[in-house]
């Protein structure tokens, strides 16, 4: 998902789903015929009028978010049966025929869903409100308040039911959303300790590669000459760095830092994991240019860190040795960054201590 958004019960019902809106198609146009079809004379202006108040109040009820419902819009769907009820009444006289009351049944089904997304209450605040609306209409026609009552008291039934209704699905339907976020916690956890595993695995399998050969040959006692020794250091040296500066241990950096530590320089490796999802190409760009720093180097110390995120400067190159000192700073885009070049002892040492205090 695009958007983040806590789970309700208006995923339950589907409410965001196309046949929510086809439903909501079927029911703005049936009632657009019913109100042009049941109009009397002289009262279509009035009809148009309630049939979008009721209309509006449809596409609100699937479209605005929130569980419960958000207290304005609430309030505004309340009003809208009772408004829409009361222009159709404005022009309706006695004896009633047909569906000429139609916004009482718009209004009991906008009612119903209200009390499915947590607005019961509400809902029987404006039920009530309509059942009152007929009372004084019959009063006012003549036909008195128990006939007026009469129209619309039917209307009580389905909304009791959908109270009933709404009063067991919602505290189920939260439930089903918490055990659905903690199989999806459990499951992130269980991939977390499989991803923890694999890489052990990994590390594991290039260390008996790599390391069990020497080790045998150590347990057994076997004299080791130059070769060997130099060997293990750049063993050891190699070993290192995967575990420092795990983004720079591509194969083609591995054998560059060892041909670079054969020559006789001392090669540090750090990562504090700015190149963490940085595009291939900034990878790729920054990685030519430390196997072109180790290619380089001949003599003194070569040590290439990677920096935290967010910083000015993605990774520097500090290349020492005993008359000058050469810093190379990369930028977030791999591109190269004024250099700084110390060519005396204090120079070189305020470099030194630069390099030291600058945390993560």
């Amino acid at each position: 998902m695009t958007e983040t958004t806590t789970p309700d019960v208006h995923e339950v019902l589907g409410f965001r789903t196309s046949a929510a809106r086809l439903l909501v198609g079927a029911f703005v146009v049936t009632y657009a015929l019913i109100a042009v079809n049941t109009s009397p004379p002289g009262s279509i202006w009035f009809e148009l009028t309630a049939w979008l108040i009721m209309s509006l109040a449809a596409v609100a009820l699937i479209t605005v978010r929130g569980d419960p419902l958000p207290i304005p819009i609430t309030v505004a769907l309340t009003a809208s049966g009772v408004v829409a009820m009361n222009l159709v009444l404005y022009k309706v006289d006695p004896p009633i025929s047909g569906l000429q009351l139609w916004p009482s049944w718009a209004a009991l089904a906008i009612y119903i869903y209200m009390c499915v997304r947590g607005r019961a209450v509400w809902a029987w605040i404006g039920m009530i409100a309509i059942l009152g609306s007929h009372m004084l209409w019959g009063q006012r026609m003549g036909i008195g308040y128990v006939e007026g009552l009469q129209l619309s008291v039917v209307k009580l039934a389905p909304l009791l039911m959908a109270t009933f209704f709404a009063w067991r699905i919602r505290p189920a339907s939260r439930r089903v959303f918490e055990l659905r976020e903690q199989a999806t916690l459990r499951v992130a956890a269980e991939a977390a300790d499989k991803a923890v595993l694999e890489e052990r695995d990994r590390r594991l399998a290039q260390l008996d590669e790599v390391a069990r050969p020497l080790l045998e040959r150590l347990a057994r006692g076997d004299p080791l000459a130059d070769d060997d020794r130099l060997t293990a250091r750049l063993l050891e040296a190699h070993l290192r760095d995967t575990l420092r500066a795990p983004a720079l241990a591509t194969p083609a950096i591995g054998n560059a830092i060892e041909a670079t530590r054969s020559r006789g320089v001392e090669v540090v490796m750090l990562d504090d994991g700015g190149l963490d999802g940085k595009p291939v190409s900034v990878r790729d760009r920054l990685l030519n240019n430390v196997r072109d720093a180790l290619d380089g180097a001949d003599t003194g110390t070569l040590t290439i860190r990677v920096l935290p995120p967010h910083r000015e400067t993605l990774l520097t190159v500090l290349h020492t040795t005993d008359n000058d000192i050469t810093r190379l700073e990369y930028g977030q885009d791999g591109q190269l960054m004024p250099a700084q070049r110390a060519d005396n002892a204090d120079e070189r040492a305020h470099v030194d201590v630069e390099w030291a205090v600058d945390p993560a």
